[in-house]
Formats: C-alpha cells, structure tokens, sequence
C-alpha cells in the first residue's frame, strides 16, 4: 500500500529566487500591522476591559452550561463568558462593555436576563474590572522578550550565530504579523489570545530550527555549493514534512473551530493563522537572512569522520 504524500519527492522549486519579493513583501505587512496596531487597536475582552457579572442559580438541579453558552451566542452583547462555580446549580455570565456607556449597559444587562428565562435566579448583578492588569502585561511581556533572548543564545551555541540572529527575525516576523491579524479581523483579544502567541512562537520557533539544522547539514555535505543553491536544496528536503506537519495541525485546529464554540475560537482562527506564517517564515525570512548574513559552508563544522572500522574497509 502506499503511503500518503502531500508533496512531491525530490523537489526542485527556487525558493531563494523570491527573497527579493519575500523582504519587500513582509516589510508592508510589517508595516501595515504597527499601523493598524497603533491606529485601530485590539480589540480587548472582558479580561482585559472588564465588564458587568450575573451569578446565577438554578432552580432545579444543576446548571446546563453548555445550553447557556448556546443562548448566549446570539444575545447580541458581544462575548459571554460562562463558568460553574461552587455547587452544581451555580453559574456566573460575564460580559463585557457596551458601547455607549451606562445606559447601554443596562439595557445589555436586562437582554442577558430576558434570554436566561425563568428557570434559573439571579442572585447578584455587579460591574467587575479588568483581570489582566497593566502589571500582568509587562511581567508577560517581559518574560517573552527573556525566552527569546535564552533562545537566541541557545541557538547560537548550538548552530552559528547567523543561524540564531535569521530564527530571531523570524519569530518577531511572525509576532508582529499576528498582532496586525488580530488588529484587522478585530477578534477578541483575550487571556486564551495570549496563549495563542505564545503557542505561535513555539511552533515557529520549531519549523525554523528543523529547516536551519537541515541547512547546516547540507553544508558540510557540499561545501562546494553556492549558498541559495544549497538552502534550496535544503528547504525542499524538508518540503514533505513541513507540508505534512501544518496539514495536520490545520485539520486540528479547523475541527476546533468549527466545533469548539466560542470559547476557543479566537485561540484556533490565530492559531490557523500562525500556522501559515510560521511555515512563510522559516522558509522566505529566516532561510534567505543567512544569504545576507554572509554564511559560508566554510563557518559551518566539518562532516563527522567516519567511524574506524568504515574508514579501514574504505582504505
């Protein structure tokens, strides 16, 4: 039986050929999310804009959560986070600010109670601030800039600093692309956002270093080969798995959307999203960076020698 290839074997595509329209290319993206970032914003959630909480009880048995997050999509306040607490039959809806003000929020609050009906009692209404603080922010903020910089010496130590400085440019590529998605779809962003980001790094981070380590492996195999000829080479080795990887990952996350409500759907669409720019990354930023960064097969490491016994039956 054979087995299953979403790509061709022995591929020859000239991935370096585009560089020349990749750089531009990602430059107006780049661009065009610090723009839409410093202009239209995000679109925060109630974690990080607060917003108006209803605990509720139920008046027979326990509380049917997943038939008020179903009400809840279509009472038209915008996101409804609902969650149990404490015993079975108690529930709480959070919702975030209405534009317009009190008066808008008010009348917000009595559509949320129209649509639970009678079958459950409202103990407590109040206005609920903002669980993300300011220092939550910089203290996350400043724990990503530190595992990447503990990346960025990993991968120097490891590989050649070429190859640490284009993994680096990459990862920020797509940081930056994703922040400028969430800015123009106007998703949510929320708590579940932010893991969404850190999850993008990761799966970045994790295509870049198999396409560099492939890429010096071919180096020491052809020291000879130009430099674009043989990162081509190189990312078209790769080219099955990369495929086979974020088809896989898409089919994932797209069953998520589809059928993981609301709750998640913002983590899943941008993680969609990062898979794509994450796979664009590794092979037209961070590959084509270390043309311009100067490497040359003579920075990488010799080819192990071969084992004694190999090396007598060759002699």
């Amino acid at each position: 039986m054979k087995l299953l290839r979403l790509a061709p074997e022995n591929t020859k595509f000239p991935f370096m050929r585009f560089r020349r329209v990749s750089y531009p290319f990602s430059a107006l993206l780049s661009i065009a999310s610090v723009v839409l970032f410093l202009s239209v914003g995000m679109n925060f959630g109630i974690d990080f804009s607060g917003g108006t909480l209803i605990e509720l009880r139920a008046k027979s048995g326990a509380a049917d959560i997943a038939a008020l997050r179903a009400t809840a999509e279509h009472m038209g306040v915008g996101d409804v986070e609902v969650q149990g607490f404490g015993a079975p039959s108690d529930v709480t809806l959070r919702f975030g600010l209405q534009s317009g003000g009190d008066a808008a929020q008010e009348v917000a609050v009595s559509r949320v109670k129209a649509a639970i009906g009678d079958g459950y009692e409202i103990r407590r209404t109040e206005v609920v601030g903002p669980r993300v603080s300011g220092e939550l922010v910089q203290s996350g903020t400043l724990g990503v800039v530190i595992s990447i910089l503990a990346v960025l010496c990993y991968l120097w130590f490891r590989f050649e600093w070429q190859f640490a400085v284009g993994a680096i440019i990459a990862t920020m590529h797509d940081l930056l692309l994703t922040v400028g998605f969430f800015a123009l779809t106007r998703l949510e962003f929320n708590t579940t956002s932010i893991a969404a980001i850190l999850t993008i790094v990761g799966y970045s981070l994790n295509e870049t270093v198999v396409v560099l380590d492939r890429i010096r492996e071919m180096m020491r195999k052809y020291r000879r080969m130009p430099t674009d000829q043989l990162i081509d080479v190189s990312v078209n080795a790769v080219l099955p798995r990369t495929i086979m990887t974020a088809t896989t990952v898409f089919l994932a996350l797209f069953a998520l959307v589809v059928f993981g409500g609301q709750v998640i759907r913002s983590f899943s669409i941008a993680m969609i999203w990062g898979i794509f720019v994450a796979t664009y990354s590794s092979v037209f930023i961070c590959s084509p960076m270390l043309i311009y960064l100067g490497l040359r097969s003579e920075t990488v490491g010799s080819a192990p020698e071969p084992s004694g016994k190999l090396a007598k039956t060759s002699a």
